[in-house]
C-alpha cells in the first residue's frame, strides 16, 4: 500500500494558510472600496462644476441641480458613495455634508 496522497495534517496546514491570507486580503479590499468611492465623488463634483459653468455661459444664470438634470447636463444628483451634491449661490458645487 504505497499510495502517494496528502495527509490530514498537510490539508489542515493548507487550509490554515488560505484562511490567514483571506483574513489579510478582505479588510484591505473593503478599505480600498471606500477610498475609490470618495475619489469617484471628487471626480463627479468636478464634472458637475464644469456643467454648471457650461449652463451659466448658455443661460447667463447659475442653475439648480434639478435644472441640470432636466436639461440633460447631468444624469444624477448623487456621488458614487451615495451622498447628494449641491450648488451654492456662487455656482460652487459641493458634496452635501462635506
Amino acid at each position: 500500500m504505497n499510495e502517494k496522497a496528502f495527509t490530514l495534517i498537510e490539508m489542515l496546514i493548507v487550509l490554515m494558510v488560505i484562511s490567514v491570507l483571506l483574513l489579510i486580503v478582505i479588510p484591505n479590499i473593503t478599505k480600498h472600496n471606500g477610498m475609490i468611492n470618495n475619489k469617484g465623488c471628487e471626480a463627479f463634483v468636478n464634472t458637475v462644476q464644469a456643467q454648471v459653468k457650461a449652463y451659466e455661459m448658455e443661460h447667463n444664470k447659475i442653475p439648480t441641480i434639478q435644472q441640470l438634470i432636466d436639461e440633460n447636463y447631468i444624469k444624477s444628483d448623487q456621488c458614487p458613495n451615495g451622498r447628494k451634491i449641491q450648488i451654492n449661490s456662487d455656482g460652487e458645487v459641493r458634496e452635501s455634508g462635506a
